[in-house]
């Protein structure tokens, strides 16, 4: 199996100056089975090609609508000729994690993600006739993944987060109208994302705090920074571990060329405000702590208790509201006057992005639905009847940054009609 790597992160006080992974590359079999994009499932995102493994080309002109499997010889080729194509059929589901946590990587979303492993399949499974057995089947879908990626970049603006599009806001400030969602860098379940041990075994616990680090939100965002070479480049070179000469390859380049795309990736990365945070670790007893106090401040509104745990240059953000807050005296304030709705709220624990996350309910009121749309930007949608007899009703996904062991960052994502059947949360609580 793959593992995830060894990230070395190099910083400035204010900067993420470069990640750095090696991979150590070894085979995937043929045990793997489809995982979905639920936080119960386990997917894989380490994909180096085995040694030797060539490509053909990647956007170059006159690309055709199914890419054609390579010719080249691989260590790590199959001999698919050999199997059925219900057995060929399996043999590509089983790549979908690994491919799910790469096109998250380079697209920012995890349904945009989900969409393009979809797109991935379709043409891969349209084209198997053609595919011979003499190649590295993971090289050729991470080809076309990253073509069906590039197309989906093209020509579009970058997902963010609300700290990048302004500055901070005040607690009074009206609430601005809700952005498209195709504005935002959205999370992602651990499950979905990272790397599981063979078969979707255990991992070793270094493997899994260093695979967190990669998909952090704030490294996400970072990434969609680069131009969509650069991205690929970064992606495939030091966080799934490819060599140059595959690389250049893959992307119908030189070495020359993606070393120098290299380069210029990490220059962005190490001017773009890319901080350090703690690593989840389930094990910690002072993590744990911490996040016990977060869920008792927060579900008691107890705001001398929530300041206590916030780091003074701590951020409040909302997607997809523009608006966000900086600091414990606004972010509180904020939350006694326009957050007030989080009053009476219950959290559901999860996993996101690597980092600690809750699923928030609050109690239903009157006109709920009304206001759920409205801070979204959503249709009205009558809720559970169950919900509105005393329950609690979704009102955002919160991801959690931990810096120096205090939090550093609050991230309510408020779509919750999306998220929280991604991450596995239930639709309401009862009373």
């Amino acid at each position: 199996m793959p593992d995830c790597g060894r990230i070395a992160v190099q910083q400035t006080s204010a900067s993420l100056a470069h990640v750095r992974v090696g991979v150590r590359r070894e085979t995937v079999g043929p045990a793997l089975h489809h995982r979905g994009m639920t936080q119960g499932s386990s997917a894989i995102s380490s994909g180096s090609p085995s040694s030797g493994s060539q490509s053909s080309s990647l956007l170059s002109s006159g690309q055709p609508a199914v890419d054609p499997p390579p010719s080249d010889e691989s260590a790590a080729g199959v001999a698919t000729e050999q199997l059925s194509r219900a057995e060929l059929e399996e043999r590509l589901a089983g790549y979908r994690g690994e491919l799910t946590g790469y096109c998250y990587r380079m697209l920012g979303s995890p349904f945009e993600a989900e969409d393009a492993v979809q797109d991935t399949m379709v043409r891969a499974w349209r084209a198997l006739d053609r595919f011979e057995g003499r190649s590295s089947l993971r090289t050729w879908l991470y080809r076309i993944a990253t073509n069906v990626c590039t197309d989906a970049l093209a020509g579009r603006t970058r997902r963010a987060r609300p700290v990048d599009l302004t500055g901070p806001s005040a607690p009074t400030d009206a609430v601005p109208a809700p952005l498209p969602e195709a504005t935002w860098v959205l999370p992602a379940p651990d499950a979905a994302v990272l790397s599981g041990g063979a078969a979707g075994g255990p991992i070793d616990p270094a493997d899994q705090a260093v695979a967190r680090e990669s998909v952090r939100l704030a490294l996400v965002v970072a990434l969609q920074r680069l131009a969509p070479r650069q991205r690929a480049v970064l992606i495939l070179r030091e966080v799934l571990g490819w060599p140059a000469a595959e690389t250049a390859q893959l992307l119908d380049t030189t070495v020359a060329s993606v070393n120098s795309a290299l380069q210029r990736a990490r220059a962005t990365l190490a001017a773009s405000d890319v901080t350090a945070s703690d690593p989840l670790r389930p094990a910690d007893d002072q993590q744990r702590d911490l996040l016990a106090r977060y869920v008792t401040a927060f579900e008691s509104y107890d705001m001398t208790a929530l300041t206590a745990l916030l780091r003074d240059d701590a951020t409040l953000t909302m997607p997809p509201l523009e608006m966000w807050m900086r600091g414990p005296q606004d972010i509180v304030g904020f939350m006694l006057g326009h957050g007030a709705v989080c009053r009476d709220s219950r959290l559901v624990p999860s996993l996101a992005n690597g980092s600690p996350a809750f699923g928030q309910y609050h109690r239903a009121a009157p006109g709920e639905a009304e206001l759920r749309a409205a801070v979204t930007g959503s249709e009205v949608r009558p809720l559970p009847a169950e919900a509105l007899d005393g329950g609690y009703v979704p009102w955002s996904l919160i991801v959690i940054d931990v810096t120096d062991g205090k939090i550093a960052g609050l991230h309510h994502f408020l779509d919750t009609d999306r998220l929280f059947p991604l991450f596995g949360l239930p639709p309401y609580l009862p009373a």
